[in-house]
């Protein structure tokens, strides 16, 4: 299975958020050790960049050995601008979504995906349905 992992997943674990670094961290981990295959939107990463500072390039870095980049042009542009969500950004991670053939964007922002081609859940109700492991890793 495909998910797009949106910024604030990130983020959480980046600047180690408490209520949501457990469940997001928990999420990249089972990623890297191949449980799913997962996309980051390359907007993401400036906005993680800005949002965490001089951290961010190592975090990418490693991101970078299990999270795929995919693809953006302008024809997601475009999906973009022609889906019914109020906020750009989060219309850009949903064409990207779409092209990357993703299952889920895995979001905390989820009434911003409520008309999003591709649907939106938690990272903590993602692993509840999906999780390898009941128990933290």
């Amino acid at each position: 299975m495909k998910i797009l992992l949106d910024a604030d997943v990130l983020i959480d674990v980046a600047l180690a958020r408490p209520n949501f670094v457990e469940s997001s961290d928990r999420l990249l981990r089972q990623i890297e050790s191949g449980a799913w295959e997962a996309g980051v939107a390359w907007h993401s990463l400036s906005n993680l960049s800005y949002l965490t500072g001089k951290k961010a390039r190592g975090f990418i870095r490693d991101l970078g050995q299990f999270v795929e980049v995919p693809k953006a042009g302008m024809n997601e542009i475009l999906v973009a601008l022609n889906l019914p969500i109020k906020d750009f950004e989060d219309a850009l991670q949903a064409a990207i979504a779409l092209s990357f053939g993703a299952s889920y964007v895995v979001s905390r922002n989820l009434r911003h995906y409520r008309k999003s081609p591709v649907p939106a859940i938690s990272p903590r109700e993602f692993l509840a349905k999906f999780s390898m492991a009941t128990s933290p890793m």
